[in-house]
């Protein structure tokens, strides 16, 4: 187990993921302790608190203390901090995230990251996994290495969210018009440079890369079928099993995530904070 000045940090595998003690995020994080959680976070991509008792609107000032933050265009905010995206699945709500994603990669600034946190939870069941994809394009040949890291992809808001899917129909159709027209197609490289430490690693995903520009479209299709199922490998991936009271926050520039859809009818109660990040984009490396 590493420590630093404040923490105590316990990795769960040596790819990615880790347990860290001896904070309490409640309390005002000094700028050492934003430091020293940064540098935890470009480490292990995904850092897990335990027994944490949260506010909305302390999970939003904790989240601020690390940039700004996204209001999503759709999905409902806690009414005391509306910045506070609601996730609440149950039978009357299915969940519509079951599937492997970056989040908000619609955006020209996807997040940088994001602090999921457990409210309500079901007996058992409702993990959620995270892959790394630095891990994932390091795996790949050096051929297949040198074409995706010239290649770049569609993102579409639509391709996530359509006019019928759950998010659009509960958001309504006046909102989800709105969202619609102000979040036009963008694009992304394939192969993303992290802007702090300059690693390379896969940024597509199966919720909003829609294709791959220069393709024809069964190339493109075929393409980013391996590149998803690529990324599922669990050599690449934590899984972390939830209690109540237990927060998630993750580099959303460098990894993926799957919210595992095996409790309903039970009840499952999240709030979620998103950080906001900057425009991606590919370096190569000497």
């Amino acid at each position: 187990m590493a420590r630093t000045n404040h923490l105590a940090i316990r990795p769960l595998n040596p790819t990615i993921g880790a347990v860290v003690s001896g904070v309490d995020v409640r309390e005002y994080p000094s700028p050492t302790l934003v430091d020293d959680l940064r540098q935890a976070l470009l480490t292990h991509q995904v850092l897990f608190f335990e027994q944490q008792d949260l506010t909305p609107a302390q999970q939003r000032d904790v989240a601020a203390r690390f940039g700004d933050l996204h209001t999503h265009p759709l999905y409902p905010g806690d009414d005391a901090a509306p910045e506070i995206m609601v996730l609440d699945n149950h039978a009357g709500n299915p969940t519509d995230n079951d599937m492997w994603h970056t989040d908000v990669t619609f955006l020209e600034s996807p997040a940088m990251g994001a602090m999921l946190y457990a409210r309500v939870l079901p007996e058992t069941g409702g993990d959620t996994l995270w892959s790394n994809m630095t891990a994932a394009y390091r795996a790949l040949s050096t051929p297949m290495q040198t074409f995706l890291a010239g290649l770049s992809a569609v993102h579409d808001f639509v391709h996530a969210f359509p006019a019928e899917g759950l998010a659009g129909s509960a958001a309504g159709r006046e909102r989800y018009e709105k969202a619609r027209s102000e979040h036009p197609p963008v694009i992304h490289p394939v192969v993303r440079t992290h802007p702090e430490t300059g690693e390379p690693g896969l940024f597509i995903n199966s919720v909003f890369t829609s294709r791959i520009k220069g393709l024809r479209r069964e190339e493109s299709r075929i393409l980013l079928e391996f590149l998803f199922q690529h990324i599922q490998k669990p050599e690449f991936c934590v899984r972390w099993s939830w209690r109540p009271g237990a927060m998630a926050f993750w580099d959303n520039r460098c990894t993926q995530h799957y919210a595992v859809n095996d409790y309903l009818p039970q009840r499952r109660l999240m709030t979620r904070a998103t950080i906001v990040g900057d425009k991606p984009f590919y370096r190569a490396t000497a």
